[in-house]
C-alpha cells in the first residue's frame, strides 16, 4: 500500500516510516519539520509542507491508499501554558487532514493516539474501557480526534486504528534514527544525558508515592515495538477490519529507581539525581493492558527495558559525538 505518513520525520512517525518499508509498504512522508528532523527522512519521499496548507496536502493525496497521522504538537506542559496552539494544531488542522483524506476518497487511517487521553486513571493496568478523563489540553485535543474519527466512520465509512502509546523509549537498532527532542523532556534520554554530564543531575519527583520504592511507575514501550504496531494496524483496516482504540504498552511497570538502576548497568556509570516534590496531578503509577491489541492486531512488544536502554544509549553517544549535528 502507498501510505501518507503526516509527521513522518519526527521520533515515532520516522521508526513507523522504516516498519512499513520493511513490510513492503511505500511511505510517502508529510513533514513541515518543525520539530521533525530532515535527516531522518533521508532516502524516502519527503513533501515539506504543513497539512494546513490545503493545496498541498490535496496533491499530496494523489494515489494515496491510507494515511498515518503522527503530526501534532506534543508536550503536555506547553499545552498547559499555550492550549492555543494545541487546538489549533491537533484539533483545527487535524479536522482539515480528515477533510481531505474524504474528499481524495481514502479510507483508511491510523492515528498516533496517547495515553493522556485517560488522565489519571482510577484502576490498574489501565484498559481500553476504564473512563477517558484528560487531565491536560494535549489529552484533550488526542480525545477529541478520536471523537472525530469515531463520527466520520459513521458518517462516511472512514476505518481508523487509534493506537494510545504509553511511554514511547528506544532508539532504532540501526542507529540511523532515535529520541531528538528539543527541548527534551523525556525522562530516558534525560536519564542517559545525566549519566554522560550532558545535562544537569536528574530530577525525580516525589521518592514516598505509594508504589514500592516510593518512585513513579510508568510503562516504557520500545519506538520500534510502536511501528511495527502501526503496520499491522494498517493490515488490519486493509483486511476490513472496522474502526477501533487500542492501547499500545508492555503490561507492567517500571519504578524511576528501577530504571535508574538499569540505566547504570547498562552505562557503566552513575546517573546523579536528586529528589524533588511531586508534580501535581501526577500519578503515581501509570501501565498498560494490551491484551486487546493483541487480540485485533496480532501485536506485542518485543523489546525489554535493557533493549530499550542499550539502543537508546547507542543513540546518545552518537549524538554527542557528533555534538547533535543530525
Amino acid at each position: 500500500m502507498r501510505v501518507l505518513v503526516t509527521g513522518g520525520s519526527g521520533y515515532v512517525g520516522s521508526h513507523a516510516v522504516r516498519e512499513l518499508t520493511a513490510a513492503g509498504h511505500e511511505a510517502v512522508i508529510y513533514d513541515n519539520l518543525s520539530t521533525g528532523h530532515r535527516s531522518f527522512s533521508e532516502g524516502y519521499e519527503l513533501i515539506e509542507a504543513d497539512i494546513a496548507d490545503e493545496a498541498r496536502l490535496a496533491k499530496a493525496l494523489d494515489r494515496i491508499d491510507a494515511v498515518m497521522h503522527f503530526a501534532a504538537s506534543a508536550y503536555v506542559g506547553e499545552s498547559v501554558i499555550n492550549p492555543q496552539k494545541y487546538f489549533c494544531n491537533n484539533v483545527v488542522s487535524a479536522l482539515g487532514l480528515l477533510d481531505a483524506v474524504l474528499a481524495a476518497n481514502v479510507r483508511v487511517f491510523i492515528f498516533s493516539s496517547s495515553c493522556a487521553t485517560y488522565g489519571v486513571s482510577r484502576s490498574l493496568p489501565i484498559t481500553e474501557n476504564v473512563p477517558r478523563e484528560p487531565i491536560n489540553p494535549y489529552g484533550a485535543t488526542k480525545l477529541f480526534f478520536e471523537h472525530a474519527l469515531a463520527a466520520y466512520s459513521v458518517s462516511h465509512g472512514l476505518r481508523s486504528v487509534s493506537l494510545r502509546y504509553f511511554n514511547a523509549a528506544g532508539a532504532h537498532t540501526t542507529g540511523a534514527i532515535g529520541e531528538l527532542h528539543i527541548p527534551e523532556t523525556h525522562l530516558i534520554p534525560l536519564v542517559l544525558k545525566a549519566a554522560l554530564g550532558a545535562a544537569p543531575p536528574l530530577a525525580i519527583f516525589g521518592r514516598n508515592l505509594s508504589t514500592p520504592d516510593g518512585t513513579c511507575i510508568r510503562d516504557y514501550v520500545h519506538v520500534s515495538d510502536l511501528g511495527r504496531a502501526h503496520v499491522l494496524a494498517l493490515e488490519y483496516l486493509a483486511k476490513g477490519g472496522e474502526t477501533v482504540c487500542l492501547n499500545l504498552g508492555t503490561g507492567a511497570g517500571t519504578s524511576v529507581a528501577q530504571l535508574i538502576a538499569a540505566a547504570e548497568a547498562i552505562t557503566g556509570r552513575i546517573v546523579p539525581h536528586s529528589y524533588t516534590e511531586p508534580r501535581p496531578g501526577d500519578p503515581p503509577a501509570l501501565y498498560a493492558d494490551p491484551s486487546r491489541a493483541k487480540v485485533v492486531l496480532g501485536w506485542q512488544p518485543t523489546a525489554d527495558l535493557s533493549e530499550i536502554l542499550r539502543t537508546a544509549w547507542n543513540w546518545e553517544l552518537k549524538l554527542q559525538a557528533c555534538n547533535y549535528c543530525l
